[in-house]
């Protein structure tokens, strides 16, 4: 079996004349936290729906855990995935909308009544469990929405802005999780505009931008790059790189 979690070659998205992802090639070891970078519009959403077969990719290839996205049924019972808004019923509970999510994961209910506990009393939802979810505070719908991405324990969890909506002790624990379910070699893609959080937990960083992979490394090195007679932060990374090609691709369009 590869040690990649995910690997993709020449990956590209268009709509139209628009292309919202362009070559972008990737490999991303099992068990370990990619912190993926970019201002609004980069295209790190359409790669999160490409690689969990959501959408079709225009050209490219990639593998998730060993799959290929052209199957995927091969590729869906591998992962968890948190989109930006979790779909979730408001007419249900947090504990049956769990319960509901493991029932469609195929975890026997012992097993899964465990998991469940676990998870919402780690998240500190444990008294909120069986009031409906149209009740819940932003921030505690998004606890659901991570417990049910890794309640299987997928061998990859996508992750698009986990922290939102949520106070800093409720981050806090959601940066414990993912930090504690890389070690338990679960391999996480992390998306998100908290670049302390990708700063903390991330073992390789990609920065995209236009589609464009711009910048990639762990993030000592990005920084190291970005250092002007001082130790530069990941902010002056993420500035930099962006600047820099959107200040390039200026420079190469025609002039009137």
């Amino acid at each position: 079996m590869s040690d990649l979690a995910i690997e993709t070659v020449g990956l590209t998205k268009r709509y139209g004349d628009e292309t919202a992802v362009s070559d972008l090639s990737l490999e991303i070891d099992r068990g370990t936290v990619y912190g993926f970078l970019g201002p609004n519009g980069a295209g790190k959403t359409t790669t999160m729906r490409i690689l969990t077969t959501l959408t079709r990719p225009t050209s490219g290839s990639a593998t998730v855990a060993g799959h290929s996205i052209e199957d995927r049924d091969a590729v869906t019972p591998h992962i968890g995935y948190l989109p930006e808004d979790p779909p979730i019923y408001d007419e249900l509970t947090g504990r049956e909308q769990l319960e509901y999510v493991a029932g469609l994961r195929d975890l026997p209910s012992e097993e899964a009544s465990e998991r469940i506990d676990d998870m919402l009393e780690r998240f500190d939802l444990l008294e909120d469990a069986d009031k409906r979810i149209d009740a819940y505070s932003k921030g505690m719908r998004q606890k659901v929405g991570v417990i049910q991405a890794v309640l299987h324990e997928p061998t990859v969890a996508f992750l698009d802005e986990p922290t939102s909506g949520l106070d800093p002790r409720a981050a806090r624990t959601m940066r414990n999780t993912i930090a504690d379910l890389a070690d338990q070699e679960m391999t996480i893609f992390l998306s998100t505009h908290i670049l302390p959080v990708v700063d903390e937990l991330a073992d390789t960083i990609g920065v995209l931008h236009n589609g464009r992979l711009v910048a990639e490394g762990a993030p000592d090195t990005l920084k190291h790059r970005a250092e002007t007679g001082e130790e530069g932060s990941l902010e002056d990374v993420f500035l930099a790189v962006t600047d820099e090609t959107e200040y390039a691709e200026t420079e190469s369009e025609p002039t009137a």
